[in-house]
């Protein structure tokens, strides 16, 4: 997969996309990241990127000549891929993991990082294919919110994690959130790790992780849970667990 980031501030993205998985994915040749400062497009004599709204108001708005002309060098550069652009917005469609699988199929990703007031409409009507926000709340600009998607994208990517099951359970990959884990030692402080756990019965062991899923997202998120889809043993989970309540 081919990423490439426009930003004002190209130089945070340093530090994470050269640690941790990001980092191996690139040495495996997994994903190649390159950010470009979109500044060093514009035509303004100046070398300004934005400029005052149209009918007044407070704030400045990026311009959409840089943005074009930097979107368009992007593709020229991947040689006939067809990318996905994604401005980061607060008014986007909000990024879950469902979304972040579906992006991992891509072979090429643009991402729009926005500071100021706002983009020019013609920026989001001619050049986006998705906008998306990280949540309801609003940042400085879009460079925090598109390293978090990036990150979330890398990891599903094939070979990006050292086995393929390990983002297959992750919280809301399944529908569900994620149930418990334990490690060494079995016995800690008086705090004793379920029994199921070290029966080495496989089965049991699975049947207890579902319902622990099911149950942590009753108790954290009852919103994810649509009974309609649930099996028939879910159900029967669910009922038990809410007696237990």
């Amino acid at each position: 997969m081919k990423v490439d980031v426009l930003s004002l501030f190209p130089e945070m993205f340093s530090g994470v996309f050269n640690q941790s998985i990001l980092k191996k994915a690139q040495e495996k040749e997994i994903v190649q990241f390159e950010v470009t400062d979109f500044r060093n497009y514009t035509t303004n004599k100046h070398n300004k990127v934005d400029d005052y709204p149209y009918g007044g108001g407070a704030g400045m708005v990026l311009t959409p000549q840089p943005i074009f002309d930097a979107v368009d060098d992007c593709i020229a550069k991947a040689k006939g891929t067809t990318p996905r652009v994604i401005l980061m917005c607060p008014q986007g469609e909000r990024f879950t993991q469902q979304k972040a699988e579906e992006l991992a199929k891509e072979e090429h990703l643009i991402f729009i990082c926005g500071h100021y007031e706002g983009y020019d409409e013609r920026i989001r009507e001619h050049v986006v294919t998705d906008e998306l926000s990280i949540g309801d709340y609003i940042l400085t600009g879009g460079e925090l919110a598109s390293m978090v998607i990036i990150d979330s994208v890398t990891r599903l990517l094939p070979n990006a994690l050292g086995k393929a099951e390990s983002h297959q359970q992750d919280s809301y990959s399944t529908g569900f959130l994620e149930h418990p884990h334990y490690t060494r030692p079995a016995s800690f402080r008086g705090l004793d790790v379920p029994d199921v756990l070290l029966s080495g019965n496989h089965a049991n062991i699975e049947a207890w992780r579902k319902k622990e899923s099911l149950r942590r997202t009753f108790q954290r998120r009852p919103d994810l849970l649509d009974e309609n889809k649930l099996t028939d043993q879910e159900k029967k989970w669910l009922r038990e667990i809410k007696e237990e309540s």
